[in-house]
């Protein structure tokens, strides 16, 4: 059981923009609260990113009164009751109540209501509906406080119900229990995203690559994409498997997903991701240059100063440090003690180009022409078989070694 920060209520309540948003809303004949992921991090005592209300005004009424009250409104989403609201220089996104008429698993008819508990009882998890009202009292129909005091991520109601109402629930479920839940995840809701998984076929891959993205941010992000794996479901999200041991050692390592945190293993993994996951032109490229890294340390037995330098200077630092993060442990390649210190110094050095220009062979007598391409490829490849030095007299035994034999 973990203890929960009541006084997160408080200060969350006199943050000034909430004050200022809840002062022109809350008040004779109508109630504004405070809801959702806000109320649930203040008890945990983190300060939230995202503000959000609830209120039993209609979305015009809201927009008149902060307006009223000098604040901005923006009809964000007022077809679905969302207001935004600006205060204090912050960003609140207010709603009015809603009640679920129908969905098909993908997007809800709604109607507005007026009913907190019933608001609370439509959404996801236990976790995600407390809600807090302007006199600071703090509001619980589904559970969520001793939920939350527990490290237990469920699902408010029936499980397989909540899933068909949308089935990215079942990402969001692994992402909320990596982020807040501690031990097994919650039996009924396991087996109900299971039973769901054909599902996540229908959802568009923008969506499945959000929250994907998110979980393996999450702190305990191993274990959940560990159980995704063993139940299936990491197939069908990845369109393939993945290999455990390096996606750990990956986080463990800090390395920013989707880089070694998807821990590719070849070319073709960086391309099905990339179709799986909708990535980006920049992300597939930092793959691929992973994956290539990955490649050409698992070449080699064993990897020294000299050929991690070498490492560096073909595949870039970022992915030869996140190839060697998830290599770390494993049979081959051999990696130094000192492995740490190497990638800092390379860290803080300067970048590790070739010393050698076209214009320093021509200036020794070498034609213009495609011999200088032909010695700068002796050159470098001299250069990275001793371990990319920089110094004067190294450029000088480089500039010789590609004149050597060449024909002026």
């Amino acid at each position: 059981m973990q203890d929960l920060d009541r006084a997160g209520l408080a200060r969350l309540r006199e943050r000034p923009s909430v004050r200022r948003a809840l002062a022109a809303l809350d008040g004779p004949g109508a109630e504004t609260r405070v809801v959702g992921g806000c109320v649930r991090d203040a008890l945990l005592g983190r300060a939230a990113a995202d503000i959000d209300l609830a209120t039993t005004l209609l979305p015009e009424t809201v927009m008149a009164r902060a307006r009223a009250a000098g604040l901005k409104a923006v009809p964000t989403g007022i077809e679905h009751g969302t207001v935004t609201l600006v205060a204090a220089g912050e960003p609140i996104e207010v709603t009015t109540l809603r009640e679920d008429v129908e969905t098909d698993g993908r997007r809800a008819v709604v109607r507005f209501g007026g009913d907190f508990a019933q608001d609370a009882a439509r959404r996801d998890f236990t976790v995600n509906a407390l809600s807090l009202d302007a006199a600071g009292h703090l509001h619980d129909t589904t559970g969520g406080v001793a939920d939350l005091q527990a490290g237990r991520v469920r699902f408010i109601g029936d499980p397989a119900t909540r899933i068909r109402e949308d089935a990215l629930r079942i990402l969001r479920f692994f992402r909320f229990h990596a982020r807040f839940g501690h031990g097994a995840p919650d039996a009924p809701a396991l087996a109900a995203c299971i039973a769901a998984r054909d599902s996540l076929d229908r959802l568009s891959r923008e969506r499945v690559r959000a929250e994907f993205l998110k979980l393996l941010a999450a702190p305990g992000a191993p274990p959940m994409v560990a159980t995704l794996s063993d139940t299936g479901l990491l197939a069908r999200i990845l369109g393939g498997v993945g290999e455990q041991g390096r996606l750990a050692r990956a986080l463990a390592a800090g390395r920013p997903a989707p880089l070694a945190a998807l821990a590719v293993l070849t070319r073709e993994d960086a391309e099905r991701l990339r179709e799986r996951l909708r990535l980006s032109r920049a992300e597939h490229l930092e793959l691929e240059r992973y994956a290539d890294a990955l490649a050409a340390a698992r070449d080699r037995p064993a990897l020294a100063e000299p050929e991690i330098r070498a490492l560096v200077a073909e595949h870039g630092l970022e992915a030869a440090s996140g190839a060697l993060a998830v290599l770390a442990g494993e049979p081959r390649p051999a990696l130094p003690p000192d492995l740490d210190r190497i990638l800092g110094a390379l860290r803080a050095g300067p970048p590790l180009v070739l010393p050698v220009a076209g214009a320093d062979l021509v200036a020794r007598g070498l034609a213009p022409g495609r011999g200088i391409g032909r010695a700068l490829a002796r050159a470098r490849a001299r250069w990275l078989a001793l371990g990319c030095p920089l110094d004067p007299g190294a450029r000088d035994a480089l500039i010789a070694h590609a004149l050597e034999d060449a024909v002026g």
